[in-house]
């Protein structure tokens, strides 16, 4: 197995975000590797037949994108507060991203621009849907990754 050097560590901000990410710091430490702490964020998708609907309530897409923006801005606040709570160690690398895009898509699309070594996922995030099955997002993610995947269990 080549060298850890990066890892790749989705988050939704959940308690098993916060888990994978332990697990992470600790991996980090071991290989002397660097983590990419990573979120994604839906898009705000508003169908087109909503329009038969909606008449003058149609939302102006001024407001949409300033809900996507203010999103983003969101998710970067948590990640900094996430990293603060879990990554009590300051000998570990920690940078942090936010995309707007389908989770599992921008995950493989970010392994793959940053030469990830290892992804280290939870096997559930915020949805509770899943709560017998392995999370959709890891199981694409797992299902699809080039470089290994270690998965999290929620607890």
């Amino acid at each position: 197995m080549a060298a850890i050097k990066k890892i790749l560590v989705p988050t939704d901000f959940s308690k098993f975000s916060d888990n994978a990410l332990k697990q992470a710091v600790e991996m980090a430490k071991q290989n002397k590797a660097k983590i990419y702490l990573f979120h994604v964020i839906n898009p705000f998708y508003i169908s087109p037949n909503i329009r038969l609907y909606a008449g003058d309530y149609w939302p102006d897409p001024a407001i949409v994108m300033d809900l996507e923006q203010k999103s983003m801005q969101y998710a970067q606040d948590m990640m900094q507060k996430q990293i603060r709570k879990v990554v009590k160690s300051s000998d570990v690398g920690i940078v942090y991203d936010v995309r707007k895009g389908t989770p599992y898509q921008e995950i493989l699309k970010e392994e793959k621009d940053k030469k990830i070594d290892l992804i280290v996922i939870a096997t559930h995030g915020q949805t509770g849907l899943k709560e017998y099955l392995l999370g959709s997002v890891a199981d694409k993610v797992s299902r699809n990754a080039k470089c290994s995947v270690f998965l999290v269990r929620g607890k």
